[in-house]
């Protein structure tokens, strides 16, 4: 089912130069299109692919004009990274397949669940009493809703996702792990995507917060009563401790840590594998990564990292020394 460029311009936007009866049948990265194929150029880092590029049309912004003039047809847009983001989900729309059934016959929902007519549930999906699932949300396979969990509109939670499953609270008690029971629930807002085996834990007392627009790629853990603030992205494998507060408009690398009851600000961005140790107060970029190398050169910096605290308190005492003359 092909698509011409006039249509996707008719939809979109942008400024076409080229033959808008042109048929579009896949869209594709510029090293790899065909002459069947619609492409974008993000940055001008990639001007050469763009030049030997086959594409039938490629995405581009104003500044790659005259290079994407002179290989041939192409749309202008100030963003071609979200004209491209946009063109992916009108092609979705365009290539759905017909609906089968909005609840699969496998699903388990209780009696006292509320889902909304207007909400999909997939295969082998659980959701249990009390739970409310929202207007447009889509449940694909396997995914849990414990009990008196809240999801909002038009969120999609991918396959193995669990939401609600108790807290890591335990109390020591004479060598022995007793139980704190988790009394929370998880409240998880409007328009937000939940990677495949994410899980966000119920709150122990009060409930773990996913607030508006949040997204969560695979894998990730979500510590009980946790807060994640509107539209924050986290890569797959971060971890986020118990108690902890994430602002609004941050973004984690993947395999981020972030310990228990610590605060990030709005706006802030954290590397990939970075560990963060002590709240947060300021936007910025924040990094904390021992740089890779061979083992005997590695084990070597470490012992001297090591030192550093003994070597600090010598240059201290020696500063504080009377100087001889």
């Amino acid at each position: 089912m092909s698509l011409q460029l006039g249509a996707i311009v008719d939809a979109l936007g942008g400024e076409l130069h080229g033959d808008a009866a042109l048929s579009i049948e896949r869209l594709a990265p510029l090293q790899n299109a065909q002459p069947d194929a619609l492409s974008f150029l993000s940055h001008p880092k990639y001007q050469q692919e763009l030049a030997a590029s086959k594409a039938a049309c490629v995405i581009v912004s104003p500044a790659m004009r005259e290079a994407a003039a002179a290989r041939g047809a192409f749309i202008l847009t100030p963003d071609p990274y979200f004209y491209f983001a946009r063109l992916t989900q009108l092609w979705k729309a365009h290539h759905a397949r017909p609906e089968v059934d909005r609840i699969h016959p496998s699903a388990v929902i209780h009696a006292e669940a509320q889902v909304d007519a207007t909400a999909r549930i997939g295969a082998l999906c659980v959701v249990e009493r009390g739970a409310r699932i929202g207007a447009g949300t889509v449940l694909k396979s396997r995914v849990t809703v414990s009990e008196d969990c809240a999801i909002g509109e038009r969120c999609l939670l991918h396959p193995g996702v669990v939401i609600g499953a108790d807290g890591f609270g335990l109390a020591p008690h004479e060598g022995r792990w007793i139980k704190i029971e988790q009394l929370g629930a998880v409240r998880i807002g409007n328009d937000v995507e939940i990677g495949a085996n994410t899980c966000i834990d119920r709150g122990a007392l009060d409930d773990t917060v996913i607030d508006d627009g949040v997204k969560l790629d695979n894998l990730i853990q979500i510590g009980h009563n946790v807060r994640v603030g509107k539209n924050t992205a986290m890569a797959g494998c971060v971890g986020v401790a118990g108690s902890a507060t994430i602002g609004a408009n941050c973004t984690f690398g993947g395999g981020a840590i972030v310990l228990g009851h610590l605060t990030v600000a709005d706006g802030v961005h954290v590397s990939a594998a970075t560990v963060v140790t002590r709240s947060i107060h300021k936007a910025g970029q924040y990094t904390g990564m021992f740089p890779i190398d061979d083992n005997a050169s590695w084990e070597k910096n470490a012992a001297t990292l090591k030192q550093l605290h003994s070597l600090r308190e010598r240059l201290k005492a020696l500063e504080k020394a009377p100087s001889k003359k």
